[in-house]
């Protein structure tokens, strides 16, 4: 099963690559000045029709070498994965797959914002964008991301059955870019005020558009893309809304516990994030908030070397809130493939060795 997921995520690469050139390192003094530039310049004209040919090589290099760079350390690629396996358990084939980039570059460029904001040092095992091209190139870059994306649902290549939808398909687009923002801001000003502690029904608000609406445009947006009814497509997006929110619950708990590939181990207590084993550690132990506050206090000034970073971990696991926060993480990844495994689907032709691919992946992201 794992080399069907492999065959699609080659065409899903293929199509990001096609939007973003890939520059060769300046390390490597072997490539010449000629190769760069014709690699830019078709770049640029293909993306700025009437201006491109004036931009120099150098300038379309500076806007997008951070951008291959961040695409080019991996990642999961689920969120474009789960609009593909979608749209083929509906009966649409691959025809999704040219949507690819709109998900994917959203994504990534909600990271490296994500980054700056959170003052991270690494993304993906590397430094983070920001650390290595500096902030004013990581901010204009990322956000360049967000219109590339708009991009893709602009071209004229796109089959005849997605053009129709064009217009919906921006709307999904630009709502869930605002439910991504308002999520992010509720988490920032969270993390800014150590004091704060907002309700676990606060918190699973805050997963639902910080992560969940992502997941609900991939899967609404695979919907689409086989033409779907509407009341299948929203169906859809609902359990993939949800299966973000498991999906964020799960980032808190192994942050803290085994750690995530590419991030520091425990450096949400140094952003001071009010994941939801915090929120039920505080729920029961009030008692305990201010030494919860004084850990990440300290955590923010020393980094995740210091010892109450552990300490506050320890704490943690002691009370026994990682498992109860894992286990309400998969507890909505249960409920999505509840709904993914459903009998019948209005108005459409499941194909079931799709559907199978679609509710094997949720198990393999948790």
């Amino acid at each position: 099963m794992d080399q069907e997921y492999t065959q699609r995520l080659v065409k899903i690469e293929t199509e990001l690559k096609r939007w973003l050139p890939e520059w060769p390192s300046s390390n490597q003094p072997d490539v010449t000045a000629t190769d760069t530039a014709l690699t830019g310049l078709s770049w640029a004209e293909k993306i700025f029709p009437g201006i491109g040919q004036k931009t120099s090589a150098e300038t379309a290099q500076a806007l997008t070498e951070p951008l291959s760079d961040m695409l080019s350390r991996g990642g999961k690629r689920w969120r474009p994965l789960l609009m593909t396996l979608v749209c083929e358990t509906l009966g649409g084939g691959d025809s999704a797959i040219p949507l690819s980039p709109v998900v994917e570059f959203s994504h990534n460029a909600s990271l490296i914002h994500d980054d700056i904001e959170d003052d991270s040092d690494e993304r993906r095992g590397k430094p983070a964008i920001h650390k290595t091209y500096g902030i004013d190139t990581a901010i204009n870059s990322a956000s360049f991301l967000y219109f590339l994306s708009a991009s893709c649902i602009e071209s004229p290549t796109l089959p005849a059955n997605i053009i129709k939808n064009r217009e919906q398909i921006y709307r999904l687009w630009t709502d869930c870019m605002r439910k991504l923002h308002l999520g992010q801001a509720m988490d920032i000003n969270w993390h800014r005020n150590i004091s704060f502690v907002p309700g676990i029904e606060e918190y699973y608000l805050m997963c639902a558009m910080k992560t969940g609406s992502l997941a609900d445009f991939a899967a609404e947006l695979g919907a689409l893309c086989a033409n779907a009814p509407q009341e299948t497509a929203r169906l859809f997006g609902e359990a993939a809304g949800k299966m973000g929110i498991g999906f964020q619950i799960l980032d808190d708990v192994y942050n803290l516990t085994t750690g995530i590939p590419g991030k520091k181990r425990g450096d949400d207590v140094v952003e001071g994030k009010k994941g939801l084993p915090i929120l039920l550690y505080m729920q029961k132990y009030p008692e305990k908030r201010d030494k919860v506050f004084y850990c990440f206090h300290v955590a923010k000034t020393e980094g995740t070397n210091a010892p109450e970073v552990d300490e506050l971990i320890d704490m943690l696991t002691a009370s026994g809130v990682f498992e109860e926060a894992k286990e309400k993480g998969l507890s909505y990844l249960t409920e999505t493939r509840d709904i993914f495994g459903s009998s019948d689907y209005t108005g459409c032709s499941v194909n079931e060795n799709s559907r199978a691919l679609l509710n094997g992946f949720i198990k393999l992201i948790s």
